[in-house]
């Protein structure tokens, strides 16, 4: 599932919109139902709108009715398997179990398979709000 989920990224990375960095990033997740949703990065000149490919592929998921998520991956051209930003490891602490697999990768595929406990430990979440 890994291969198909990062294959799937790639695809999405391609559609990313990105005329201020140029730096294209693509997401796949899997859900339960066997379903694949993706995104990519799209970037406004107000950069506090522009919304990466992560929170795109699980606000996608959502807007469909689905959000059962079994396994995640991330691709961009960097040089380290890429690491999501913080604003998109929250929204992921909103909807993932702690021990998802993520699959973070780059350019030259190298990947790193993490969860999301090791992406955001001690994340804050609805039972702080009690």
């Amino acid at each position: 599932m890994k291969e198909k989920l990062i294959k799937a990224a790639k695809k999405a990375r391609t559609r990313a919109y990105v005329p201020y960095s140029n730096f294209a990033v693509g997401a796949a997740v899997l859900t339960e139902s066997g379903q694949v949703y993706t995104g990519c990065n799209i970037e406004n000149a107000a950069y506090p709108v522009t919304c990466c490919a992560e929170r795109v592929a699980i606000f996608n998921a959502l807007a469909n009715g689905d959000s059962a998520f079994v396994e995640f991956a991330v691709v961009a051209d960097t040089e380290r398997p890429v690491p999501p930003c913080g604003s998109c490891r929250q929204v992921m602490s909103e909807f993932f179990d702690p021990n998802m697999k993520i699959h973070l990768t780059n350019r030259n595929e190298q990947t790193k398979t993490v969860t999301l406990e090791a992406l955001l430990p001690f994340s804050f979440n609805a039972d702080d709000m009690d």
